[in-house]
């Protein structure tokens, strides 16, 4: 038996306190000394099988925004596991420049969910009771901006485990909206469209006729996938109703199209219809505008030939002046006439004051009517008076 040693590296995987793995080296003797020799030491192997370890495999969820995505993380303890239960939630922005962010944390029998501005009252524990093994957490209404890769760490010293799960946010089609391009009419080309006003890529069109049985032209079959439809020469079994449905991983929107196919319009008719209405319209504005400026005009006038009166002529005298003044030349007209020519006196304008001041005067005499002929009164050397006449409001007429 030979006293033969040989170097051999033995690794133990006994934990460190950095986490770490020791290395012994140790002097071992042949196989058929360490049989009959049983004074070797063998530092004692630990059995980490029945450590702490999460069971939820790392997986990817999509959900679409508003809805509420629950993350799994479900874990199992062993006996040697005796530290303090520690769960913590982070969460990697899917924009790299972001630090990774704490969302929610579970220690010291607290849970601690202010971490995270952005999931501020939407993250939430599943279990009432995480010590049974259930770690996973609820994210409700969920935002394009939680989009990222959420991480659940356990640890119960001296076991430790995490795993990873990839969040996707997609937003449903939405808002669709189906519509012609183009004019409706026989012999015409135009585009039948399908636009979602909203929704996550990819995106599938499925168009459907709903209405008059009749076959579509091979060519047109071939886009019923696509969001735009070409049609060539239209004619009148286009017509119908479409559907329209907008597909992606997270929903679904639909649209529908009522399309008549009509014979060409009298474009001829229409453009003279359109001039002579056009016609008609300015020759409508160019009179009321006319009627407008003309009474613009008269108004004006009215206004400078009320102030001139108002301005020029002085204030007229009193009815009862006006209508004793008119007395007074009748008297010294009658003085110098002969009884004899009183009778054609009558005659004239001047025989009477046509106005009812004259009667309102109490202190007038009546005279009685005389007749004088106009040749008397031109050798009298009489010589015609005219009196100024007066308008309700006192101006001179």
């Amino acid at each position: 038996m030979t006293n033969e040693l040989k170097f051999r590296q033995v690794i133990f995987e006994e934990p460190k306190g950095n986490g770490g793995i020791d290395v012994c080296w140790l002097w071992k003797k042949t196989w058929r000394e360490r049989a009959l020799e049983d004074q070797e030491y063998v530092p004692h192997r630990r059995d980490f099988t029945r450590s702490l370890s999460i069971t939820t495999p790392d997986q990817m969820i999509e959900k679409a925004k508003g809805e509420t995505a629950y993350l799994p993380c479900k874990f199992t303890v062993s006996p040697e596991d005796q530290g303090p239960l520690d769960i913590e939630w982070l969460l990697s922005p899917a924009d790299n420049q972001k630090v990774d962010q704490v969302i929610i944390l579970y220690s010291g029998d607290k849970i601690y969910d202010d971490y995270y501005q952005d999931l501020k009252g939407r993250v939430h524990f599943t279990s009432n009771d995480l010590k049974s093994g259930d770690a996973s957490i609820n994210v409700t209404n969920l935002q394009l901006s939680d989009i990222g890769t959420y991480q659940c760490k356990v640890k119960k010293a001296p076991g430790v485990g995490n795993k990873k799960i990839q969040l996707t946010v997609l937003v449903k089609p939405s808002g669709t909206r189906c519509y012609v391009d183009g004019s409706e009419e026989i012999g015409s080309d135009f585009k039948l469209k399908c636009e979602p006003k909203e929704g996550s890529l990819p995106l599938q069109y499925q168009w459907q006729k709903l209405s008059n049985s009749q076959k579509l032209p091979a060519s047109l079959l071939a886009e019923m996938t696509s969001p735009v439809i070409s049609v060539k020469n239209a004619t009148t079994e286009y017509s119908g109703t479409y559907s329209c449905t907008v597909t992606n991983r997270v929903g679904s929107d639909q649209c529908l199209l009522r399309l008549d196919v009509v014979p060409p319009s009298n474009r001829a008719g229409t453009i003279a219809g359109a001039v002579v209405g056009i016609l008609l319209a300015l020759v409508l504005i160019g009179f009321i505008v006319f009627c407008c400026r003309k009474k613009r005009r008269e108004e004006k006038y009215e206004k400078e030939v009320h102030h001139d009166i108002r301005e020029d002529v002085p204030p007229p005298k009193s009815r009862t002046s006006t209508a004793r003044s008119y007395i007074g030349s009748n008297h010294s007209s009658l003085g110098s006439m002969s009884p004899s020519n009183m009778e054609g006196y009558s005659k004239t304008q001047y025989n009477q004051v046509p106005s009812e001041d004259f009667e309102r005067t109490p202190q007038s005499p009546t005279l009685p009517p005389a007749k004088v002929a106009a040749p008397n009164l031109s050798r009298m050397g009489a010589v015609p008076v005219m009196i100024p006449a007066q308008s309700k409001d006192g101006s001179i007429v």
